[in-house]
C-alpha cells in the first residue's frame, strides 16, 4: 500500500537532519507547499534561527486561526542504537520511524495536508488560516516563536486561536489534549563560605553545612496545593557542586541549580521571595541568579476547546482528557497575548528517545481531526 500524502510529507521532513536550531530544508518544503495552496509566506530569521509566518485570507471578517509548530529536533543520540537510521524516515509495518516523527514533523505534515483538503473543499471560509513555524523550540527558544509573536504584535496582527502540534496523546491520538502548561523558573545558587583546613574548622565556614538545612527546607516546603487544572508546584535540585577533590579542605563555595515547575496558584515573584527568605535564614552569604523560562498558561473558555473535543469525538469516539501536564512548550509565548491555545498531536511515548516512531494510522487520523477543527472554527 502506498503511503498517504501526510506520511510522504512527514518522510520528507524527517529526512532533513534539522537538529536545533538548524532547520535543514524543512521550512523551504513547507513554504513551497503553502505557496501552492495560495498562502502568502514570510520568512522571519532571527539570529541563527529560521522562522516562517504564512497566511491565507478567506472572506472578510472572521477569526485568525494559526497552526504552530517547530521543525527543529533534538540530537539523535547513538545512531548505532537505532533500528533504522534516524533521518531515513522509513515506514516499517504501521509505524513511521525517525527523529521528529512524533515531535513534531508528523504533526506538521498532518497540518499541511489537512489545510490542503480544507481549502480545496471550502471556498468561502470566514477568517484567516496561518502557520507559525520555528526552528528554535528544542534549543534556547529565544529567537523563535517569541520573536515572531513580538513582530506580529508590533504590526497589530492578533491571533484568535492557535493549535500547536506537540505530541499530547498518550495511548491513541486524541486521548489527551493540552490546554495549558506549568511555568518554569530556574535558579543558579552560589553559597559563599570561607575555605580552610578541616582541622581548623573554626577559622573557616563550610557552605556545604550551611546548604543542608536550607536545601532541606526548600525541598520540603509546600509551595501551593495546585488547583483543578494544575498539580501543586514542585521544586527540584538538578545539580550540586562543591570542593576541589581534597578531603582535608573545607570548600569556599557551593554551586546548586534548581527548578520550579509552578501552577497558577504561585507567581514568579512569590517563589523568588519565599526562596530568598529561606536562604537568608540559613546562609551567611549567597548569590542567586534567576531564569524565567515561561509563565504558566491555561485556556478554559472560548470556541477552540469545544471544537477540538468535538472533532476528536466525531473521528475517534474519544472523550479527550484536558491536561496541563508535561514540560514547557512555545504556547508560553502565544497564550499570554490573549490567544486561545491548545496542543494536540500524536502519542508521546518515544519522543526524545532512540527509535522515535509514530503510528501511520494516527498521523492520518490527526490530519482529518485538524481538518474538522478548521471547519468548525472557520465555517460558522
Amino acid at each position: 500500500m502506498s503511503n498517504s500524502d501526510t506520511i510522504s510529507l512527514a518522510q520528507q521532513l524527517i529526512r532533513e537532519p534539522s537538529v536545533s536550531p538548524e532547520d535543514g530544508r524543512c521550512q523551504q518544503i513547507i513554504a513551497s507547499y503553502l505557496t501552492n495552496l495560495g498562502f502568502t509566506v514570510e520568512h522571519m530569521p532571527f539570529g541563527p534561527v529560521k522562522n516562517l509566518w504564512a497566511t491565507r485570507q478567506g472572506s472578510a471578517g472572521g477569526p485568525l486561526f494559526s497552526f504552530a509548530g517547530h521543525t527543529d529536533v533534538v540530537p539523535a543520540g547513538p545512531e548505532g542504537e537505532w533500528r533504522v537510521s534516524p533521518f531515513e524516515g522509513k515506514v516499517s509495518g504501521d509505524m513511521l520511524h525517525g527523529r521528529g516523527a512524533a515531535d513534531m514533523k508528523g504533526s506538521l505534515a498532518a497540518m499541511l495536508t489537512a489545510t490542503s483538503r480544507f481549502v480545496a473543499k471550502v471556498d468561502d471560509y470566514h477568517g484567516t488560516i496561518a502557520f507559525l513555524i520555528t526552528s528554535d523550540e528544542e534549543d534556547a527558544a529565544t529567537d523563535g516563536t517569541v520573536k515572531v509573536m513580538d513582530t506580529l504584535e508590533s504590526r497589530g496582527t492578533k491571533i484568535d486561536y492557535c493549535l500547536i502540534g506537540e505530541p499530547s496523546s498518550s495511548q491513541t491520538v486524541g486521548d489527551v489534549v493540552r490546554v495549558g502548561r506549568r511555568g518554569s523558573l530556574g535558579g543558579t545558587l552560589i553559597i559563599k563560605g570561607i575555605q580552610g583546613h578541616v582541622a581548623y574548622a573554626d577559622e573557616a565556614r563550610n557552605p556545604i553545612h550551611e546548604s543542608a538545612p536550607a536545601l532541606l527546607e526548600l525541598t520540603t516546603t509546600l509551595w501551593d496545593e495546585g488547583n483543578e487544572f494544575f498539580p501543586a508546584t514542585t521544586f527540584q535540585i538538578s545539580n550540586i557542586t562543591a570542593g576541589n577533590g581534597a578531603n582535608n579542605v573545607i570548600p569556599g563555595e557551593l554551586l546548586a541549580e534548581f527548578n520550579f515547575r509552578f501552577s497558577t496558584e504561585s507567581t514568579e515573584q512569590s517563589l523568588r521571595q519565599q526562596t530568598e527568605e529561606i536562604l537568608s535564614r540559613h546562609c551567611a552569604e549567597y548569590q542567586l541568579d534567576w531564569r524565567l523560562s515561561g509563565q504558566p498558561f491555561l485556556t478554559t473558555v472560548g470556541a477552540l476547546i469545544p471544537a477540538v473535543q468535538a472533532a476528536i469525538l466525531n473521528r475517534s469516539g474519544l472523550d479527550a482528557e484536558l491536561s496541563t501536564a508535561g514540560g514547557t512548550s512555545d504556547g508560553r509565548f502565544i497564550a499570554p497575548r490573549n490567544v486561545e491555545v491548545v496542543e494536540l498531536g500524536p502519542c508521546n511515548a518515544t519522543i526524545h528517545k532512540v527509535n522515535e516512531q509514530v503510528s501511520v494510522k494516527d498521523l492520518d487520523a490527526l490530519s482529518v481531526i485538524y481538518e474538522d477543527i478548521l471547519g468548525a472554527l472557520l465555517c460558522q
